[in-house]
């Protein structure tokens, strides 16, 4: 009889589970999908940006227009780049990955801010950000404006 209980308690505990973080997995997924990684790497950033912050992400991840992904991928850049690894390699393996989802484009300032509120927590220094974004678009405007044309 405490298997059965103890067992029912379980399934309960795992389909509450699931029903209450199936926004935020599908949100996951369709970034991790569309840029072809696993979603380890989109939790953990949530993760690291704090419950509100992380909240706010994942509501934003879940609109459903292609504005509000490529602004995902955004920051998802800022925070692979500036955050976890800021080696040259980094970010050119980042931006192919970015351009294989047809997600490329020059970082603009607005999604340099959005990415500085959602990583917040983190206390990102605003000057290295600009540095970043200017280096970013100096080294792969000029490429993507030409595979644009063929």
């Amino acid at each position: 009889m405490i298997w059965l209980m103890l067992a029912t308690l379980v399934v309960v505990f795992v389909i509450g589970f699931r029903v209450l973080t199936s926004d935020s997995r599908r949100a996951v997924k369709r970034l991790s999908e569309r840029l072809g990684i696993t979603p380890v790497s989109i939790e953990s950033m949530v993760d690291q940006m704090g419950r509100a912050p992380g909240a706010e992400f994942i509501a934003w991840l879940s609109r459903p227009d292609e504005a509000h992904l490529q602004g995902a991928a955004a920051t998802l850049l800022v925070w692979q780049v500036c955050i976890v690894d800021g080696s040259d390699d980094n970010m050119a393996t980042w931006h192919r990955r970015l351009q294989k989802a047809r997600l490329a484009g020059p970082l603009s300032d607005a999604q340099l801010r959005q990415a500085m509120g959602f990583l917040r927590e983190l206390e990102p220094d605003m000057q290295e950000l600009q540095l970043f974004q200017a280096r970013y678009n100096a080294l792969f405007s000029d490429q993507d404006s030409v595979s644009w044309l063929h």
